[in-house]
């Protein structure tokens, strides 16, 4: 079982982060996930008879770290489903690209067609009755040269397959390490990371917000002197 860590922890919700690799519910690999962890921490903790409820809110693709919440109520898990449905729930990341983007901040509006056969995305015609309006703005924050990588935060406005990897895949700036979509390192981590995550509490209402980053090495060393 992974060491789980815990960015908040209320009545009402946990926050948590999700490191890389690890599936965000159960799949037919039958490899451990977040919601299976979490619930083991609730029902040891708190020492409840059985299972214990929590609810899954959103969802990061398995080779994605960063922020989620999940709901330890169902009402709490109704509230926050309905801030993902009205756009109220306010998502960013950071991603290593390859090569240099010729705008440094921009918003990407494409239209994506899943094909559920490979499991894959991408852009397509706008009349294809299927496809569907995927929308991100981003900023690079850092380049360098000698890699040429860049370090790039997005903020998502639509939540679409795979979205991040294919629409900077169709500009030429595939994510490093991506093996569906990418040209560059093939065979090392996808560098996707969900670093922010912010939304109204389900009781309090109170605006939440809350950041975590992967740690500066690898080829995550490019963070230095960011965060």
């Amino acid at each position: 079982m992974i060491n789980l860590k815990i960015l908040y922890e209320d009545n009402h919700i946990i926050v948590v982060e999700k490191p890389i690799n690890i599936p965000s519910q159960g799949d037919k690999t039958g490899d451990e996930d977040m919601l299976s962890i979490i619930k083991k921490y609730l029902i040891e903790k708190y020492n409840k008879p059985g299972d214990a409820y929590l609810g899954l809110v959103h969802r990061l693709d398995r080779p994605t770290g960063g922020v989620m919440v999940f709901a330890k109520t169902s009402k709490a898990a109704s509230r926050l489903s309905e801030q993902v449905r009205e756009k109220e729930f306010e998502k960013e990341y950071i991603c290593i690209v390859d090569g240099k983007i010729e705008n440094k901040q921009g918003i990407l509006e494409d239209y994506l067609i899943k094909n559920e056969k490979n499991n894959l995305s991408k852009v397509t015609d706008s009349k294809n009755k299927n496809a569907k309006l995927a929308k991100l703005e981003y900023e690079v924050l850092k380049y360098n040269e000698e890699t040429d990588l860049s370090l790039v935060r997005v903020q998502l406005y639509t939540g679409r397959h795979h979205q991040i990897r294919v629409q900077f895949s169709n500009i030429g700036h595939s994510l490093y390490g991506d093996q569906k979509y990418g040209t560059r390192g093939r065979g090392k981590q996808l560098c996707l990371w969900a670093y922010k995550l912010s939304f109204k509490h389900p009781t309090t209402k109170e605006k939440l917000e809350f950041t975590d980053y992967p740690e500066a090495t690898g080829s995550w060393i490019i963070l230095e002197d960011i965060n």
